[in-house]
């Protein structure tokens, strides 16, 4: 089993690895790879070497202490460098910062440039200065980069008005060749990027490839579902030769295979539905199975359209947790109320469901105590049912979705609340905040790991510098309450009062 883990994580890792840094840095992806697997491997040598003996606190913190800085240095010791100018123009006090601009690129899915055609001529340059009225948006200079077009000025209306007068000014003159992007700039003064559109160079052919891929989706749904009934079968306890002689013991393993698809499809239908409500190119959510530990490793859904604001930002993000924390509350309920207590063990297990103990989450202390009453009781654990078991680890999902850093949910939904510079700095805090949590609640330890190692630049809109309104900042806050009923432990004042 510990190698199936390790090929799976591994293979998660380098794919993440690759994604987050390719376009950014030189050096070479089995490296950058080879320093983040580093801790895992340590960890894993000692339990083989030492299976009975505790981990020394040094040896587990240790190697990571060691290994984040160290991948954090090989980015910056092979970055590309992205400065260099088509056209020499006089640079501005303040500039953003070289990697900031690239991986906004990277996030719009830009093509990066290989040489260096100008970018505009000289006519095209003050065309460019036209679409810019003195009492929208005041134009002072215009740095080019490699692949991108930064204008600054002065903002003198609204940034609402401001993005719409500019994004049409610049389609009327020059078509759909370029995307128009409104950011936060240094100092409270916001400047416009113009990226090269990525549909304005695609054939013909390529814009009339499907998008969705109704038959790929469904295959995977019905693989997922499978794969997860074989999960549900283990769970229940069945052998394989009793499958072999009664068949029919598979449907044992469907309540927990419908309810945790059903949980990651919701999910995802969130986000899908949310972004064709603002017309936005989609494809169908993807189901992904695996047949060793939970029967999928969860869903995604691909957006190929840049977010046009921070409000469609905030609602795509915040859709699909929301659904997804909708339709797992009752199913935890009545897999919950299905449930059995059992005698509580003298040492409880992180994924023990024979013996579990709901008094190590807030959020599950109360719906368990909701749903068993008097049932539960300060000294009882509860053998859970396949679908408390499919509600538990959906309600997990949610939390590691809605954990605030970089491209996650939870990272898209702070930085539409607070802006793109401060989701950075909260993505910081809540990293080492949770890395902290997770010496309490050590499910959360190789999550809380794996943060440092993820960007903590989310995707950008095109506008985004308008802010959200009131109704939209409430439900962001609910969906950090949410996140915090989920991970943190029931006080003990709380669990006596209950238990």
């Amino acid at each position: 089993m510990i190698p199936l883990i390790l090929i799976l994580l591994g293979a998660l890792t380098y794919l993440s690895v690759q994604r987050s840094v390719t376009g950014i840095t030189r050096t070479p992806i089995w490296l950058l790879w080879l320093v983040i697997m580093s801790p895992v491997f340590i960890w894993v040598l000692w339990t083989i070497v030492y299976p009975r003996q505790p981990m020394p606190l040094p040896l587990m913190l240790g190697p990571f202490i060691v290994c984040f800085p160290l991948y954090r240095f090989l980015i910056q010791w092979g970055r590309r460098d992205v400065s260099s100018a088509v056209e020499k123009t006089p640079k501005p006090a303040v500039v953003p910062m070289e990697a900031e601009t690239e991986t906004i690129a990277a996030a719009l899915t830009l093509p990066t440039l290989q040489s260096n055609p100008p970018l505009l001529t000289r006519d095209e340059e003050d065309t460019l200065r036209n679409c810019f009225p003195w009492t929208v948006y005041y134009i002072q200079s215009i740095e080019y980069r490699s692949q991108i077009i930064l204008c600054w000025g002065h903002l003198r209306s609204t940034s609402e008005v401001a993005y719409q007068t500019i994004r049409e000014n610049v389609q009327k003159y020059f078509g759909e060749r370029f995307l128009v992007v409104f950011q936060e700039g240094p100092h409270g003064k916001p400047f416009f990027t113009l990226f090269p559109n990525p549909q304005a160079q695609q054939t013909e052919k390529q814009r009339a490839e499907p998008i969705t891929r109704p038959v790929l989706a469904l295959g995977l749904l019905v693989t997922a579902v499978f794969t997860a009934t074989i999960v549900g079968v283990q769970i229940m306890g069945v052998s394989e030769q009793d499958l072999q002689t009664r068949p029919v013991l598979w449907l044992t393993g469907l309540p927990y295979a419908i309810s945790f698809v059903a949980i990651l499809g919701i999910h995802e239908l969130g986000h899908y539905l949310t972004a064709r409500a603002y017309q936005m190119q989609t494809a169908l959510p993807y189901i992904i199975p695996e047949p060793f530990f939970f029967g999928a490793l969860g869903a995604v859904t691909q957006i190929r359209s840049p977010m046009p604001n921070r409000k469609a930002l905030f609602d795509v993000s915040i859709a699909g947790p929301i659904a997804g924390f909708l339709i797992t509350v009752p199913l935890l309920l009545w897999g919950l109320s299905h449930s059995t207590p059992v005698p509580l063990p003298p040492k409880p297990e992180l994924f023990n469901f024979r013996a579990f103990n709901p008094s190590s989450y807030l959020l599950l202390l109360l719906l368990s105590k909701l749903a068993l009453g008097k049932a539960l009781t300060a000294e009882t654990a509860l053998r859970l049912h396949p679908v408390a078991i499919a509600g538990f680890l959906g309600m997990f999902l949610t939390a590691i979705n809605l954990t605030p850093v970089g491209r996650l949910d939870g990272g898209h939904i702070v930085h539409a609340m607070f802006g793109q510079r401060a989701s950075i700095l909260i993505g910081q805090v809540s990293r080492f905040l949770l890395l902290a949590l997770s010496v309490v609640q050590q499910i959360l330890m190789p999550w809380a790991i794996l943060l440092f190692f993820m960007p903590l630049m989310g995707q950008p809109a095109l506008n985004d510098v308008s802010e959200l309104d009131n109704r939209r900042d409430l439900w962001g806050l609910l969906t950090i309450g949410i996140l915090l009923l989920i991970i943190l432990p029931a006080p003990s004042a709380l669990t006596r009062l209950l238990l």
